[in-house]
């Protein structure tokens, strides 16, 4: 059960209407158990041919405990399902807030489709623990310790053979059960999450498989696992309608059985005749609260493999959420890399070597390389895309704080930013929600995006926009948000050379006095740096300023010279 600890936290925030609803349950399914022992007790004194008026009382308390079993059933209704709601609320804002400090890295190590199966689809499953898992066992056990206590009362065996029906129905087959569908449930919710994460692909990449002429051959392979999966959870569900079966023929069986028994009792004088009805009927409707045990197995292995899979995403939000200091809030800081190994999860290859690197509180450092350099990793983890030891932000270790606090302080640009579907405002208010519609048109202005207006509706992802118009786009939203701290993986990568000087001119006046780490394949403009940083396959060939490495002529002169060739 430690899978679903996080499940039990959140039903103690509803613990009230979580035992109101255990009590009308029980008060819904003993009255029932009642109003038929009271019915069967009833029938046998009607054949002994009593006045009506003997049994006026018999009809009454059969009337009040009808009644009291639709109240029970219907405040049942109301606090569990009140509950389960509340519940599945409390987990979806629970979840959400451990989620965004570190939804820039959560695309990383998840796929999007993958992700969303397991923000929507398994919490949804988690509203089964209560109703199907939890609720079920109690009610039994209550309503089974009242009726077999009362049933001693007329019958020891009778009552012996009640006691081992529900240790056959409410133990032993659900535990059975439990036991054969572990490994197939398991396999079950791998192909339903498979098949949640490549139909978001498929969507989402549609227009690309469409220039490439794969959409067919992608969707016969989605309409394959889409068969796979309907075909196991069809499995399951006639499993789950199986256990059912089995079930209600052990409590029926049970139940022929006490009326065989009950006769013979009857026949010895061991039993009085008028309570064989009364004890048939018990038997038979205690049992009914036996059939919902069937299912117990297999929404307690769906509540488990969904709160693993949700564990695994709060895995990483846990690994980055070890804030113990701050960082000051719009002063600059400085940046250090100490001899930095790194390789991608799951890789072999590094891609960064022993790389140090120090940028000092308002220093103004250039990344440039090849691509695969490792520029854009160094960049991603000062950021807390992954974890890596040997990382300090203003002198503390990237490990004592938030990804979400960096992130706050820092103004970034990368190579893929995302924006939202609305207008041009919509997007840049991201920076500040107090921004005037002024400051918004000068910012537009500054990044030569003066022929876009405030209101043009962005589609989602920017897909109306450019390269070169998103990426001064995303400029411009990080020049209203205003930090000291720059961190800009080739922010100008797409855009023209004319254009990209002015930007980055502007920028550079901007952060004149902030720190500034630049990441680029692009050599021009770098004349205002302090230092450049030369990598080459995940480690540093060269530093210097622009001018040293100009003298020196070594590996930055070499592609500088290239690139005005190419220029020319």
């Amino acid at each position: 059960m430690r899978e679903i600890a996080f499940v039990w936290r959140e039903m103690l925030t509803e613990k009230k209407d979580i035992l109101l609803s255990i009590l009308f349950g029980f008060i819904a399914g003993i009255t029932a158990v009642a109003l038929f022992a009271a019915s069967g007790y009833l029938i046998s004194k009607a054949a002994l041919s009593l006045p009506v008026f003997a049994l006026a009382i018999l009809t009454a308390v059969v009337k009040f405990f009808g009644l009291a079993r639709a109240v029970g059933r219907y405040f049942e209704r109301i606090y569990s399902h009140r509950a389960t709601f509340s519940i599945l609320s409390n987990m979806r804002v629970s979840f959400y807030k451990k989620l965004e400090p570190v939804a820039a890295s959560l695309t990383q190590k998840h796929r999007n489709g993958e992700l969303l199966g397991r923000i929507v689809g398994d919490i949804d499953r988690l509203q089964h623990f209560y109703l199907r898992v939890l609720y079920p066992p109690i009610v039994f056990i209550l309503i089974f310790l009242v009726t077999i206590w009362f049933t001693l009362f007329f019958s020891i065996k009778i009552a012996g053979l009640m006691l081992l029906g529900v240790f056959l129905t409410g133990i032993i087959i659900p535990g059975y059960f439990a036991w054969r569908i572990r490994k197939k449930d398991q396999a079950v919710r791998a192909l339903r999450g498979e098949f949640a994460a490549d139909s978001a692909e498929f969507f989402n990449g549609y227009r690309d498989l469409k220039i490439m002429r794969e959409t067919a051959k992608r969707k016969e392979e989605l309409e394959a696992k889409s068969s796979a999966t309907l075909k196991a959870e069809s499995k399951e569900s006639k499993a789950e309608v199986f256990h059912q079966a089995v079930n209600s023929f052990i409590s029926l069986f049970v139940t022929w059985c006490v009326i065989v028994v009950g006769a013979y009792l009857v026949t010895t004088g061991e039993l009085d005749g008028v309570f064989l009805a009364m004890l048939v009927l018990i038997s038979l409707t205690s049992f009914e609260n036996a059939v919902p045990m069937a299912i117990v197995p297999a929404y307690l292995q769906d509540s488990i493999v969904a709160s693993k899979r949700l564990s695994d995403v709060q895995a990483v939000t846990s690994n980055n959420i070890k804030q113990t200091v701050k960082l000051s809030e719009d002063k600059p800081f400085s940046l250090l890399a100490k001899n930095v190994t790194f390789s991608y999860p799951g890789e072999e290859r590094k891609a960064l070597k022993h790389v140090s690197v120090h940028i000092p509180v308002g220093g103004k450092t250039a990344i440039v390389g090849p691509s695969g350099s490792g520029k854009s990793t160094l960049l991603q983890l000062f950021l807390k895309f992954y974890e890596s030891g040997g990382l300090e932000v203003n002198g503390d270790s990237t490990q004592t704080l938030s990804q979400e606090q960096i992130w706050s302080e820092t103004n970034v640009v990368l190579q893929q930013n995302h924006f939202f579907s609305g207008s041009i405002r919509d997007n840049l208010k991201l920076a500040g929600e107090t921004l005037t519609d002024e400051q918004l048109t000068n910012i537009l202005a500054i990044v030569q995006l003066h022929h876009l207006s405030l209101d043009y509706e962005v589609h989602e992802k920017g897909a109306n926009l450019s390269g070169g118009e998103q990426q001064r786009l995303a400029i411009a939203r990080a020049l209203l948000k205003g930090k000291r701290v720059w961190l800009l993986d080739e922010p100008t990568s797409s855009v023209d050379l004319l254009t990209e000087r002015l930007i980055l001119n502007h920028l550079f006046d901007r952060a004149k006095e902030d720190t500034l780490l630049l990441v680029s394949h692009r050599l021009n403009n770098l004349e205002k740096m302090d230092q450049i940083i030369v990598m080459d396959s995940g480690e540093i060939v060269e530093s210097g300023t622009y001018k040293e490495l100009m003298k020196s002529k070594g590996y930055f002169y070499q592609m500088r010279e290239i690139e005005k060739s190419v220029l020319v």
